[in-house]
């Protein structure tokens, strides 16, 4: 949790302890998610970046997402998330002046910030570049669904 932490941030950390809580108690996900991680280590260096399997297990770690998701909402610990986020805007109240972007006392230069493909890939995990493509293509995904559906 101290590295998610040191990369995602605090409220980065605690949605990643939420993902854990519900994988840790719902053993069809534990399951589901051991598969897809052994699927995502095959994509070592002998894969290639456009090898069609990329897609397909870029779809099911789409897919263990919703899934999760759901878990998430129906088990309640996304209104735990809500309340973490709604007291850190409480504890970090952002200021803001005529026509400027909003500031946070906190940070003094300005800031850059990165998805979640791209911290990772900052990891000092090595993963190779057919995993990272999967992880982009899974991403991808995510940000085409519909938010309805």
């Amino acid at each position: 949790m101290l590295v998610t932490e040191r990369i995602f941030g605090p409220l980065g950390a605690a949605v990643q302890a939420t993902r854990f809580i519900a994988v840790a108690t719902h053993p069809d996900l534990q399951e589901e998610a051991d598969r897809i991680e052994n699927a995502e280590e095959t994509l070592d260096d002998t894969i290639n970046v456009d090898d069609p399997r990329l897609a397909q297990v870029a779809a099911v770690r789409h897919g263990f997402e919703l899934m999760l998701h759901t878990a998430i909402e129906e088990s309640g610990l996304a209104q735990g998330d809500e309340a973490i986020f709604v007291a850190w805007d409480a504890l970090h109240p952002a200021i803001t002046s005529e026509g400027e972007d909003e500031v946070h006392p906190d940070s003094a230069t300005e800031q850059t910030t990165m998805s979640a493909v791209e911290a990772i890939g900052k990891m000092p995990y090595g993963f190779s570049p057919a995993r990272l493509r999967c992880m982009e293509l899974a991403e991808e995904l995510a940000a085409n669904e519909s938010p309805t559906s």
